[in-house]
């Protein structure tokens, strides 16, 4: 597995924002697939509709940033992974060991037990807490 994408990566990577050229930027360098768990996917869609209910987004771009990411996946550039089985316990660990010291949330931890457990080279994400966690347990940080 060459890379894992969080929520934050994607939100930028289809939607526009302020990480928005970062992450196109990194994509071009990829090495290809990037993994997305089923769980991302569902926060990814979650995402969009927020941001249409907070009117950063309308209608019809929430659609096409979707669409998008569909056709990405049909395409092989992301591949949706189901929740392996020793997430919620690597999670649980994290959790154990890192909470009290980087302050994550429990999606936080999530993602980065999700990356180990899927064995990615490296870990993509625009959140500070889930940065300094995954850097904490060796994942290569982009």
């Amino acid at each position: 597995m060459s890379a894992y994408a969080d929520t934050s990566f994607l939100v930028s990577l289809y939607t526009p924002d302020a990480n928005s050229l970062e992450a196109t930027s990194r994509m071009r360098r990829i090495a290809l697939p990037v993994a997305v768990t089923s769980f991302g996917d569902l926060e990814f869609a979650n995402a969009l509709q927020l941001r249409l209910f907070r009117r950063e987004l309308p209608a019809a771009k929430t659609r096409a940033a979707y669409s998008a990411f569909r056709d990405d996946v049909a395409a092989g550039v992301l591949t949706i992974k189901p929740m392996p089985d020793q997430v919620y316990a690597e999670a649980r660990r994290l959790a154990q060991k890192w909470t009290r010291t980087f302050g994550t949330r429990t999606l936080d931890n999530i993602h980065v037990a999700s990356a180990l457990a899927l064995g990615a080279a490296s870990f993509h994400t625009f959140d500070e807490r889930q940065r300094r966690l995954a850097r904490a347990v060796k994942l290569t940080v982009r």
